[in-house]
């Protein structure tokens, strides 16, 4: 069946040598933030790399531990953060974007059950935040914003300039709470968030933006089981066709049909399992009542154990476990087979298919309509997973064509780039994507009685987006809006109430009650416009009182002369006045209309005869919006996020000196070890220093080495700046001798190499190019000369010098040198060989021709008419005709 052309938002394949802008601002950033891993794409337009790449991260991998750490007042994230979870589990904060805008029982519920033993407090909202180990607390936006200002370092590193415009995926279970948190806490980390996509809609993208839909359509299935959750969206493709530079194109398009979900359900659960098998094996071993699921840093331990082991077991039948010093200095090893994890996890295998089940009853397919199940997300690893799906669909081999980790982040890199400024793209896929919730307007305020006709859906599930919506009230009085999640689906994971989001909306009374005296028309009607913006978020945007009125008013009827006018007097004296009715629609800031007079001019006098008609005016009064939204689902406030921002700029410095810090700490010690490694085994060195240099410098060594394993730990920046200096004070004209030692050399030899081939040149300018200045060619020989003078003396001189001392000349001069003559070479040769001169005739040969072609001239001119006489004689004669000469004396 062929899909009809929509306006869905166009994305496109980059060119990498087309620019649209300078390639410096050509930048675009996806992060696909997930339970437990991020990956960064970077989109940039650079000649020589691939527009398209996943950022790697400072371990060289392409994904990322979405976790960030406060301890001793540091901040950590990323790779830094795992690298302490075992020994500090309580400051490592791990699953935060799935607790955003969730009540605070609801956090410490999930926290327990996933033995996250965080030092949770509620905030004033009902959310929950953590609290430091210094006491400070945060909250959970300021946590994610953290995760993601190392996302975005990422994407800088990568492109190597800084990259501010990125877009973020999603689940689609997301609500409207969790959508604004994750916005405001990307608005944290300094992160202008372009969009939301959802991450089936990403997937979606990558996998068509390659293929051709003009032959045939076709359903897709995307079967998504990540760390913390599981969903299968149905998408069909398709293709349309359209103009395109006055030719007819096909370009490719996608709908998201459906999308169902286990929020629950995923690649934890399943270690979740493991975790409490092998926690009851080593309390049996520990015996005496103990259980290590009350210390968190066995469970820390133990968890990092498991997931290495649950990883074997998808290529293995078996996986052994180790943990050194689980618990109270004892050792923890024990194997499990793979069909022992499959029985422990036997329930989860039904309630993994339930996903697809749903898109199939819900979209009143079959399983022989899907054109293939595409498999990604990490969990899908699993052989029992596949095999269960197998099972269902009937399949003998699932789909793999996507990267299971990456096609998220590519896909929304895709987004990104098409919804960015500054890059050019082709090759068009149309995205239509929905809203994965419906939405429900309520309205509530005295006297007001529920219109039936009035649409209650705002927003139908699976909506495209984005949209802008309008809703007419008819009401006389202020009123309450509230946003709903329709009671016929479940509520985002979490949540414990429909209700959303509350407004309330003023003005409405007192414009009431300024027109009540007046002849309305029509019931007053307030005006809500709503927008659904394309990262699934609604919002109210403005609202208006509506108000008509419908009047008698003086309008002009027709303008008459003064002559005829008084001739009209002198027939009737009575004058009839006809009634109509006009409509027109004014702005209340209009105001009433203005009638000018102008005076009467007694030559052409008019006067105005006005006539009564119906009109009809209407009025638009904007009304006062002010949310009043209330709970944990509500964003940071203005002071609270201000004071959220203070801080992490605060954590931002602090980084920047802990970095530079401990990049000279490194340089300091890799400057120890460099020096000490020379002088123990360069032979070199010994040419170019004495033993009593070598000695001293050897000591200084070994006391800056001393001091930085023990008082240097916690030294500041400036400290080891400044003994690197004094070592380098002391090492730098050493290795600069040991450098010159050959550089010198070299540089000669290649000297005398150039002044040998410079005579060639000069002997080949003699015979090729004779037109060369000879002054120049000489101002070129005598340089060489001089270079040539000087370079023997230097040579001479160095003998005699002994290695140790400082180098009476370097290579660096000598290139300049020879840099310098080879300047003016190159200008002589550049002078170009001179035009050959064209002969001129002098003046006397030029005066003896014109006079050999005169005689010729006039005689033709003589055979051929008249000679013409000069104006002012043909002037003369034409006066004389008319009148007699004027006598004059002879000369």
């Amino acid at each position: 069946m062929a899909q009809p052309r929509t306006s869905g938002i166009l994305l496109a394949v980059l060119v990498a040598a087309a620019f649209a802008v300078p390639p410096a601002t050509a930048a675009v950033a996806s992060i696909d933030l997930g339970s437990e891993w991020l990956k960064v794409a970077a989109v940039h337009l650079a000649p020589g790399r691939a527009p398209i790449a996943v950022a790697i991260n400072e371990m060289s991998k392409r994904k990322s531990p979405a976790l960030a750490a406060l301890a001793d007042g540091n901040r950590l994230a990323g790779e830094e953060a795992a690298g302490i979870t075992a020994r500090h589990p309580s400051k490592v904060f791990a699953r935060a974007r799935d607790l955003l805008a969730k009540p605070f029982p609801y956090v410490q519920s999930l926290a327990e059950s996933l033995f996250l033993p965080y030092d949770l407090v509620p905030d004033a909202r009902g959310a929950a935040a953590v609290r430091a180990d210094d006491g400070q607390v945060y909250s959970l936006e300021e946590i994610v914003a953290m995760v993601l200002h190392y996302a975005a370092g990422l994407a800088d590193a990568h492109v190597g300039l800084p990259v501010r415009d990125a877009v973020v995926s999603v689940p689609p279970y997301f609500g409207q709470a969790e959508r604004r948190a994750l916005t405001q806490a990307a608005q944290l980390a300094g992160i202008n968030v372009l969009a939301l996509i959802n991450e089936h809609a990403g997937a979606a993208l990558q996998y068509g933006i390659d293929k051709d839909f003009s032959n045939a359509s076709r359903h897709v299935i995307f079967y998504d089981m990540g760390a913390g959750s599981t969903y299968a969206a149905l998408v069909y493709y398709s293709a349309y066709n359209a103009k395109e530079f006055g030719k007819t194109v096909s370009v490719n398009q996608f709908q998201v049909k459906d999308v169902r979900w286990n929020s629950k359900l995923g690649g934890v659960e399943m270690e979740m399992r493991l975790v409490n098998y092998f926690a009851d094996q080593f309390n049996k071993q520990l015996g005496n009542g103990v259980d290590i699921r009350q210390s968190p840093k066995a469970m820390a331990k133990l968890k990092k154990q498991v997931k290495r082991t649950k990883e074997i077991l998808s290529a293995n039948t078996a996986a052994p476990i180790s943990v050194e010093s689980l618990y109270d200095d004892v050792d923890f090893r024990s194997t499990i087979t793979r069909e022992k994890f499959e029985e422990l996890c036997e329930d989860l295998w039904e309630q993994a298919l339930t996903p697809v089940k749903e898109v199939l009853t819900h979209s009143g397919m079959k399983i022989d309509d899907i054109y293939a199940v595409e498999l990604i997300g990490g969990a899908t690893r699993v052989p029992k997973l596949q095999a269960k799906l197998q099972e269902f669909l009937g399949r003998r081999e699932l789909d793999k064509h996507l990267d299971a980790d990456e096609a998220i982040v590519l896909g929304a890199s895709l987004h990104a780039a098409n919804l960015s400024d500054g890059i050019k793209l082709n090759r068009k896929l149309g995205m239509i994507d929905g809203s994965t919730y419906a939405l429900v307007l309520e309205i509530d305020g005295p006297d007001f009685v529920k219109d039936e006709s009035i649409d209650q859906i705002l927003v139908p599930r699976m909506k495209k987006m984005p949209i802008k919506m309008f809703r007419s009230i008819r009401h006389t009085k202020d009123f309450d809006v509230s946003l709903n999640y329709d009671k016929a689906y479940e509520l985002p994971p979490g949540i414990p109430s429909h209700k959303f989001a509350e407004y309330s909306i003023s003005g409405l009374t007192d414009a009431s009650e300024k027109y009540a005296s007046r002849n309305l028309s029509a019931p007053i009607k307030a005006n809500l416009h709503f927008s659904l913006s394309r990262s699934g978020i609604i919002s109210l945007d403005r609202a208006e009182a509506v108000i008509e009125i419908t009047e008698w008013v003086e309008v002009p009827k027709k303008i008459l002369t003064l002559e005829s006018n008084v001739t009209n007097q002198n027939s009737s004296s009575e004058a009839g006045t006809t009634n109509g009715t006009t409509d027109s629609t004014e702005n209340l800031s209009s105001g009433s209309d203005n009638n000018s007079s102008t005076p009467i001019d007694e030559s052409n006098a008019q006067e105005i005869i006005t006539e009564k008609v119906l009109k009809k005016r209407t009025f638009r009064v904007p009304l006062k919006v002010v949310e009043k939204t209330t709970g944990a689902g509500t964003i940071l406030s203005k002071e609270l996020y201000s004071e959220a921002k203070s801080r992490l700029e605060a954590l931002d410095k602090k980084d920047a000196e802990r970095r530079k810090t401990a990049e000279l700490k490194n340089n300091l010690e890799s400057y120890i070890y460099s020096m000490k490694e020379k002088l123990e085994e360069s032979t070199d060195i010994l040419t170019v220093s004495t033993e009593q240099e070598r000695e001293s410098f050897s000591e200084k060594l070994n006391e800056v080495q001393d001091w930085l394993y023990m008082d240097g730990e916690d030294a500041q920046a400036n400290e080891f700046k400044e003994r690197l200096d004094q070592l380098k004070a002391i090492g730098d004209p050493i290795l600069f001798r040991l450098s010159e030692l050959k550089a010198r050399p070299a540089a000669c030899e290649n000297a005398r190499l150039y002044l040998t081939e410079l005579k060639k040149i000069v002997e080949n300018w003699e015979t090729k190019k004779p037109w060369l200045p000879k002054k120049r060619v000489d101002e070129v020989v005598s340089e060489s000369e001089k270079v040539k003078g000087w370079l023997e003396e230097k040579e001479s001189l160095q003998k005699s010098t002994p290695a140790h001392s400082p180098p009476l000349f370097t290579s660096e001069e000598v290139i300049e040198k020879v840099l310098d003559l080879q300047d003016k070479v190159s200008s002589v040769n550049r002078i170009p060989k001179p035009k050959p001169k064209i002969e001129k005739k002098t003046k006397e040969e030029e005066a003896a021709s014109k006079e050999k072609t005169a005689p010729s001239e006039s005689a033709s001119d003589e055979t051929s008419q008249e000679p013409k006489a000069p104006e002012e004689d043909q002037s003369a004669s034409a006066t004389a005709s008319d009148t007699e000469p004027e006598p004059h004396d002879e000369l």
